[in-house]
């Protein structure tokens, strides 16, 4: 198939997009009040609980139009600045947080047991026999769940998240480290389309991914997934380095090729040379399309004594705008429409 390049404000290399402002919004000094407010009516319910009706935010609503076109329709990335979190302990952040963010889309599961937002922190030790880890016979090494990795306080490699949407609120960030790093995945495909077409094919077919740390809990749980895709002009990328090692550990998983070992040896070349990185302080929300961007994080440091232990709180969200996604994606998003709710981990009955 003849291959040509992706156009549009989605195509950024890290140089260009570092330099710009138009992924930068503040939040208006007068929605502070209408936050606290909104908050105030919700202080006796479970952030779980709220839904946009009860956390009315009347003044706002050209401001989530603006993010949400330029998530689906602009650049695929956003921070916006000013949350006031100083001023709220954790309970209430997440009552705020979530209200705001059902204003923008519908949250949707993270894990199998039901959660709506996840705090990214360093849990410590324990995150492998808590979130998920094996044994890798063939290196004889302990191989952590990609949900487990989140929670260390090492770096993660590029990357995208089951869902349209990713949202981070920053309210503490570390003593050192902990930068985003973010790249557009138009720009990786057009890169590669001119280095290597012959790889670029290659990415538009099935690599196998497990869903250990999802749905599984096992590294056998395992399907088949094009890292890209196309439908109707709009492209997506669905990757994770991690969940493809997994299922190269599972029985009965073809190995990967010599030529899909050098298509993802090049990705990640190349998502490495184009990106750039993003700095998050405390009240800082980044907001980034899965489709169109990949992210990672470098190492951190903390240090809770003087109050710089790295704390996020993550929200995945399914948009009222989000494009249609090519066939063969359901087994990944179940919905491949546009406009429809999807996204998110499956549910397990315990």
């Amino acid at each position: 198939m003849t291959r040509t390049p992706l156009t549009g404000p989605s195509v950024w290399q890290g140089n260009d997009i570092a330099t710009s402002r138009r992924w930068i919004r503040d939040l208006p000094a007068s929605a502070v009040a209408d936050l606290d407010k909104a908050l105030q009516a919700v202080k006796d319910r479970p952030w779980q609980e709220i839904t946009r009706a009860d956390f009315p935010l009347p003044t706002l609503g050209p401001l989530f139009d603006d993010i949400a076109g330029e998530l689906e329709n602009g650049s695929g990335i956003m921070k916006l600045r000013g949350f006031p979190v100083d001023r709220y302990g954790e309970d209430d952040l997440r009552r705020l947080y979530f209200g705001f963010g059902s204003h923008l889309g519908t949250p949707v599961f993270q894990n199998r047991s039901g959660e709506l937002m996840r705090a990214i922190r360093d849990e410590g030790a324990h995150v492998g026999r808590t979130y998920g880890q094996v044994q890798d016979e063939n290196k004889g090494t302990t191989f952590l769940s990609s949900y487990a990795r989140t929670l260390t306080n090492g770096g993660l490699r590029f990357h995208t998240d089951r869902t349209d949407v990713v949202g981070l609120l920053c309210v503490r960030q570390a003593r050192a480290g902990g930068v985003s790093t973010l790249a557009s995945t138009p720009a990786v495909h057009n890169a590669i389309l001119a280095r290597r077409p012959d790889l670029l094919e290659v990415l538009f077919q099935d690599f196998w991914r497990s869903r250990f740390g999802e749905e599984g809990t096992t590294k056998e749980t395992a399907y088949p997934l094009p890292i890209f895709g196309l439908r109707d002009g709009k492209f997506t990328s669905h990757y994770s380095l991690t969940f493809i090692e997994a299922a190269q550990m599972a029985p009965g998983v073809p190995k990967l090729t010599a030529e899909q070992k050098e298509a993802i040896d090049i990705l990640m070349q190349t998502a490495q040379e184009l990106c750039f990185e993003m700095t998050l302080d405390p009240g800082d929300l980044q907001l980034i399309n899965s489709h169109v961007t990949y992210h990672g994080r470098t190492p951190f440091e903390d240090d809770a004594a003087s109050g710089h232990d790295r704390l996020l709180l993550r929200l995945w969200l399914s948009m009222p705008n989000n494009r249609a996604l090519p066939k063969g994606h359901e087994i990944l998003w179940r919905s491949i429409e546009a406009g429809r709710l999807r996204g998110g981990i499956q549910q397990v009955a315990i």
